[in-house]
């Protein structure tokens, strides 16, 4: 195990009193790698959210949160004689040395697509290296991503060897070809609910129809992530000025017709309008 110098070890400090077998928290002792997961996915998405919100200081406080997952699983690794936290410092700080040769060695790297590429091929060695024998341009793509993020990267790979629509409007003309085939197994299901294998259609139709939304929004330099979040906050600002609007008209917005809460959400989008 390696030390690890300067405030850190404060937080260190912490998190093994709250995992002291006779004296830590009960919940903390509770805690698995595999129950820790969730909280650590949870907070990457706080940080995310902090940077759309422009919350500087949310985002360091944020960012705190994201370290205490890394501290809680070194601490855990640590119990078990696996690793330290040190050791994860260490293997970051190698690996950032070992794909930056463009800056601590003497390989070139012209451009940001250049690094990419390095990038690639040295990550291609390292997984050679602990004999991984998959030499496919997908190799090492987490299947522990979420799917919609994972679906870029596949496209970003297969772009990476040619392999790639030559611009956004083929992948709009495609966009608009899965939404008629999603529009063909709608009718079929409707046609018959319990037909399993025209549901099984439908989804997998779904499946074609987001992953070509995620390359458009690749083609389009727009991370899918950021741009879901932002139409779920506009959805969500919307949907909570209708009910005050509502609200402020002496009604309630649950049980009214479609017709009349679609005239709220109108109200609410003019109201964003207006100065």
């Amino acid at each position: 195990m390696t030390d690890t110098p300067g405030d850190i070890q404060r937080i260190l400090g912490i998190m093994a009193r709250l995992r002291d077998p006779q004296r830590g928290c009960p919940w903390d002792l509770e805690q698995d790698f595999a129950s820790i997961a969730a909280y650590t996915i949870d907070e990457a998405y706080e940080v995310a959210d902090a940077i759309d919100r422009g919350d500087l200081p949310g985002l360091c406080d944020e960012l705190g949160d994201l370290l205490l997952q890394v501290v809680f699983h070194a601490q855990m690794a640590q119990e078990q004689g696996a690793f330290g936290f040190g050791d994860v410092v260490d293997a970051i700080s190698d690996k950032m040395i070992r794909r930056h040769p463009h800056i601590f060695g003497d390989a070139a790297a012209g451009d940001a697509e250049a690094v990419l590429r390095n990038w690639d091929a040295i990550k291609r060695d390292e997984r050679a290296a602990a004999g991984d024998t998959d030499t496919s341009a997908l190799a090492g793509i987490a299947r522990g991503l979420p799917e919609w993020q994972r679906a870029v990267k596949l496209q970003a790979r297969a772009a990476r060897v040619g392999f790639d629509w030559p611009g956004p409007a083929p992948v709009i003309d495609k966009l608009h070809e899965e939404i008629e085939e999603v529009r063909v197994e709608f009718d079929a299901v409707a046609a018959d609910p319990d037909d399993a294998a025209a549901q099984d259609r439908l989804e997998e139709e779904l499946g074609d129809l987001l992953f070509v939304a995620a390359n458009l929004a690749r083609h389009a330099k727009v991370d899918v992530g950021a741009a879901l979040r932002r139409a779920n906050h506009k959805f969500e600002r919307r949907f909570r000025a209708m009910e005050a609007i509502a609200d402020a008209d002496g009604q309630a917005l649950a049980g009214q017709s479609l017709d009349a809460q679609d005239g709220y959400w109108n109200r609410a989008k003019q109201a964003e309008r207006t100065p």
